[in-house]
């Protein structure tokens, strides 16, 4: 322990040099630790080493009290840490350096005339104290102070190695508020995008269900009907809700609500178009891995389905025949959409321009929907649709 006697010139130097050596050490430690209880503590252990003192502890403001709490601390009782409270008025020395940022240098408490010395360094005996404020640009955090119960005095040089380190806790505690801060905001969203997605899953099965309810609706009108022709269009528009039911349940459920991969997307709808053609009826595929914005993906999807069904359900008057589905990139930035077949041909005269029939002019309108212009060819034997259209770089959808 230092005392009153002077040190020799090489005692002092190694002193110092020690001091900074202390300091850069619990720089490094903090740099590394994210805990702050932790941080506090080991900076009170390396306090007291650099002071040559068996006490030291860290003070922290409680706003709501107007008073300290010990909130770390080396040599105290039990029980101190974390409970004892002491005042942070301008009386002590504390709370004169906590109010005012000035430092404080007590060598002698007992003879002390400018503040009270606190209770709790009476019970242990200190003699002399040395107080910094804890300080960042968030504000002031408290007070770190080191004690001796021990002869000799702390010096300006104690209080320049004192009030360093009490600037590099500042950063330190500043930092980690910073990142609990930011745990908190993450931990926050996460919670919110939890939420989200409980709102999405319970949207999308009320959808589904009113969706359902239109198609049960749909067949409860066919059953009760004996016309053919009204008995076909309710079928057909039982379709149509499924499948819009079963597109908007594909796109909730996926990872990306802005893009879809339109092979796994086109895959799905069309493993659904399967189980419900007739026996000897095949739909191949053929569709690149390619990216489409989901304003696309459902007049694209809901126009494969009318175009498929159709041919599947008209091309062949036997029953049996293949449709053939194509996506696939043309030139940079577009699609090529392909369904063929090879049975019966369109009919003679037909003008898709000029068509009245519901199924055509959904068609017509899905196309246009896409920036494309449908066109219907002769494949010689059966059916040709083709439409080429621009790929949307992203969804300008609101999802």
């Amino acid at each position: 322990m230092r005392n009153d006697q002077a040190s020799a010139p090489s005692e002092e130097l190694a002193y110092r040099l020690r001091q900074q050596e202390l300091t850069a050490e619990f720089g490094r430690y903090a740099l590394r630790t994210h805990d702050t209880p932790s941080l506090l503590q080991e900076a009170t252990r390396v306090c007291a080493l650099g002071l040559q003192s068996d006490f030291c502890k860290v003070m922290r403001y409680v706003p709501d009290e107007g008073q300290f709490i010990v909130q770390a601390g080396v040599g105290w009782k039990p029980g101190v840490v974390g409970h004892a409270r002491t005042g942070a008025d301008t009386e002590s020395p504390a709370g004169y350096t906590f109010q005012t940022g000035d430092p404080v240098i007590s060598n002698h408490l007992a003879q002390e005339t400018r503040f009270r010395t606190p209770a709790l360094l009476v019970e242990h005996g200190i003699t002399r104290a040395i107080n910094v404020l804890i300080s960042g640009d968030g504000g002031r955090y408290g007070v770190l102070e080191v004690d001796s119960p021990n002869p000799g005095r702390f010096t300006a040089a104690d209080l320049a190695f004192l009030q360093g380190f009490a600037n590099l806790l500042g950063v330190a505690l500043e930092r980690q508020q910073f990142e609990e801060a930011l745990r908190d905001s993450e931990a926050k969203l996460q919670e919110a995008m939890a939420h989200q997605e409980v709102l999405t899953r319970e949207i999308s099965h009320r959808v589904k269900n009113s969706l359902a309810m239109v198609a049960g609706l749909l067949s409860m009108q066919r059953r009760m009907t004996c016309e053919p022709a009204l008995q076909r269009a309710l079928d057909d528009a039982r379709t149509r809700v499924r499948t819009i039911a079963q597109i908007h349940d594909w796109l909730w459920r996926a990872d990306e609500v802005h893009t879809i991969n339109v092979a796994k997307f086109m895959g799905e709808l069309c493993d659904l178009i399967r189980a419900t053609a007739a026996p000897g009826q095949t739909l191949s595929t053929d569709i690149a891995p390619v990216m489409l914005a989901t304003d696309q993906a459902v007049p694209l999807a809901l126009l494969v389905n009318e175009l498929v069904t159709n041919a599947l359900k008209y091309a062949y008057p036997s029953g049996e025949g293949e449709v053939r589905l194509t996506i696939q990139p043309t030139t940079p930035g577009h699609l090529r959409l392909t369904i063929c077949d090879r049975g019966q041909g369109l009919p003679p005269g037909f003008d898709a321009n000029n068509a009245t029939s519901l199924g055509m002019k959904l068609i017509a309108s899905l196309g246009h929907q896409l920036d494309g212009q449908p066109e219907w060819q002769d494949a010689d034997p059966g059916t040709r649709f083709v439409l080429e259209f621009l790929v949307q770089e992203r969804s300008t959808q609101q999802v």
